[in-house]
């Protein structure tokens, strides 16, 4: 019974001992934490913002860049717009028409087929759109034959796909010259490019 006795006030003092070191310990993490963001992190800037700063203020210092006046803002009032001049400028608007459809056709010298969506574009007045609308069939066909004079390799790539495009504005402007006396269409673009 007696050694009972002895073993519990160690038991005890053990206890405390490690709750004192877990506290402790604790405690000096708190305190260099809170002394760390005293001494370094009291502001809210990032890197390059303080380094803005730093040069601006070295700037000031050295007459470089004018001291600014303190402007008092009436905390009522709305804020000003920042309005930039722009010169009075002719500008052209891109108008675009987009096929029904998708134009569908074999490949020169392959077994494959080419599916692709249509559009083109014009800076041109509108008349140029009306006369692609009036004349889609025939524009169709003259699509479709030059989709066909080219092989599967032709098309491989960026560059194959924009030397068919720029072959089929030159398709479509020669037709409608032809059946209007003026073409216009400026760019193909492909809304869809499928090889089966």
């Amino acid at each position: 019974m007696a050694d009972q006795e002895t073993e519990e006030p160690k038991k005890k003092g053990g206890l405390v001992k490690i709750i004192g070191f877990v506290v402790g310990g604790l405690l000096l993490v708190g305190v260099g934490l809170g002394a760390g963001f005293f001494l370094f992190g009291g502001s809210n800037l990032s890197p390059s913002d303080e380094i803005e700063q730093i040069i601006e203020r070295k700037l000031k210092e050295s007459g470089q860049l004018p001291e600014e006046e303190e402007v008092v803002e009436d905390p009522d009032a709305e804020p000003e717009l920042n309005k930039k001049d722009v010169p009075d400028v002719d500008t052209f608007v891109t108008t675009y028409f987009e096929f029904d459809g998708n134009f569908t056709t074999n490949l020169r010298n392959s077994r494959k087929f080419l599916q692709l969506g249509v559009g083109v574009s014009t800076q041109y007045d509108d008349s140029v759109i009306e006369h692609v609308q009036t004349h889609q069939l025939a524009l169709r066909s003259e699509v479709l034959g030059t989709i066909s004079e080219f092989s599967e390799e032709d098309i491989q790539g960026k560059a194959g796909r924009d030397l068919l495009a720029q072959k089929m504005v030159e398709a479509i402007n020669a037709r409608l010259e032809m059946l209007e006396g003026f073409g216009g269409i400026e760019h193909v673009h492909f809304t869809s490019f499928v090889l089966q």
